[in-house]
């Protein structure tokens, strides 16, 4: 029999040659070979990019019929778990009845009812299908409401695919300088610097997160945003599409008890289908109305927006908000495996170097080099050892389908990754232990480091 030490991983190795081909006429046919930046195969280990072929629970099957324990649980969109059955109920009594008309329905109705008991900050709502489309919506509107052109937006990863915050990116290829000229910046828990944007711009809004996975609002931080937008009549916006459903069904705005002036919400809306909202006060919504004299705004106005699907999705996740508690049960599995896998850290001495961080339910993992600096290196190690071993995710963001077996097999997995990674730090690289190229930033100017050198077939 062979005897391992404590300390040896215990590759499980997986195949991926189908994943592998259908990611190859992905490229083919797909600019990137996704249809979202961070969903492309050079987020994941090279030629270990699992193409998923359905989904339960928090579990996933790739095309090569490998199964995984999901994290970030579709860009954070899924809270109730894949395939929840009172939602896919829902929408399949309603799509019997037809999904989409050329009048209003009464599903509009009851969803904006259901959206706005949900959010008492807010007196109207429209429904949309993108975060960008909400963001962008709201932007346009601060503009049309205040006369003013300037956006002061807080140094967080992400607001809009819109040209007025890509062109702040490194892929700004394509945008107008013009286009971002109006959009400025501000930092997260620094009151001055958003004061002194204010004093010397005149701004239509502020867009920001009240709080992300790693950054809570410092006492009084939130309140004085608050007050600063008062004192020089500009807007504020708060962008809920992680909040929203994550840290409370009336997303972070119930949760710190600040009322924004607008608010944009997505992804965990609908468990995964697709909608959006923007919400706001009823002087600035209805510019976008008929119960206006002043010149109207193009506020929201979308095919899609109010199809049944969604809507349906939406009211049904409301339902289950109000009758469970998933929140608790998502915050309950992510404080067992941030605890667990710090304790394997801890115990293998790599906790300076590996660290799960973050609110319960929208944990991320710090990957940190022999040097302690992040590392994408050592991050792509983590995630190739976790591949083997049956966990999928760029993140350890749970849902409320995350039970205490899953979690406990995940720290197993975790354990065992950590050793490998133990050995990366120990050598002070990860030569011999990475196969293939380190994962890239998702928004960065060229394809390299994972540019793809093999030509389409038949060219």
């Amino acid at each position: 029999m062979e005897h391992r030490t404590a300390e040896e991983p215990t590759p499980r190795h997986r195949g991926f040659t189908r994943s592998n081909e259908l990611q190859a006429r992905l490229h083919d046919l797909v600019p990137g070979g996704a249809h979202t930046y961070a969903r492309g195969a050079d987020q994941y280990p090279e030629s270990m990019a699992p193409i998923l072929v359905r989904g339960s629970g928090c579990r996933v099957w790739d095309a090569d019929g490998n199964s995984y324990i999901e994290y970030g649980m579709g860009l954070r969109s899924v809270t109730l778990g894949h395939g929840y059955r009172p939602v896919l109920d829902a929408v399949a009594a309603a799509i019997a009845d037809g999904v989409s008309f050329s009048r209003p329905t009464e599903l509009e109705l009851l969803a904006a009812q259901d959206f706005l008991e949900l959010v008492p900050g807010a007196d109207m709502v429209k429904f949309a299908k993108n975060g960008s489309d909400a963001t962008t919506a709201a932007v346009r509107l601060a503009r049309a409401a205040t006369g003013r052109t300037v956006i002061a937006v807080c140094d967080q990863p992400f607001f809009s695919v819109d040209d007025w915050f890509i062109g702040t990116t490194p892929m700004a290829n394509g945008i107008p300088a013009a286009a971002v000229a109006g959009t400025m910046r501000f930092r997260y828990n620094d009151l001055p610097s958003l004061a002194a944007v204010l004093e010397t711009e005149a701004v239509a809004a502020v867009v920001m997160e009240a709080a992300t996975a790693l950054a809570e609002p410092d006492p009084g931080f939130l309140e004085g945003v608050r007050e600063l937008c008062d004192r020089y009549r500009t807007l504020l916006v708060f962008d809920e599409m992680i909040t929203g459903f994550r840290w409370s069904a009336g997303g972070a705005q119930a949760v710190y008890g600040v009322r924004p002036d607008l608010s944009c919400w997505g992804k965990a809306m609908g468990n995964g289908f697709p909608i959006s909202a923007l919400a706001g006060r009823r002087d600035l919504m209805e510019l976008g109305g008929l119960r206006t004299d002043r010149e109207r705004v193009f506020l929201l106005s979308t095919t899609h927006g109010p199809e049944s699907s969604s809507l349906a999705a939406f009211r049904a996740v409301v339902r289950e908000y109000a009758t469970g508690d998933p929140v608790a049960r998502m915050e309950h599995a992510g404080r067992l495996l941030a605890d667990g896998v710090n304790a394997v850290a801890a115990e293998l001495g790599i906790a300076e170097y590996l660290e799960v961080l973050g609110r319960p339910s929208c944990l991320i993992f710090a990957t940190r080099d022999a040097d302690g600096k992040p590392s994408q290196a050592y991050r792509t190690l983590f995630l190739q050892e976790l591949l083997e071993r049956g966990v999928l995710g760029q993140s350890f963001v749970t849902s409320a389908a995350h039970t205490e077996a899953d979690v406990a097999q995940t720290i197993s997995a975790c354990r065992e990754a950590a050793t490998s990674y133990r050995k990366a730090i120990a050598q002070g690289s990860v030569d011999g232990l990475l196969h293939g190229r380190p994962v890239a930033p998702a928004l960065r100017k060229h394809a390299e480091p994972r540019r793809i050198d093999t030509e389409p077939a038949g060219v």
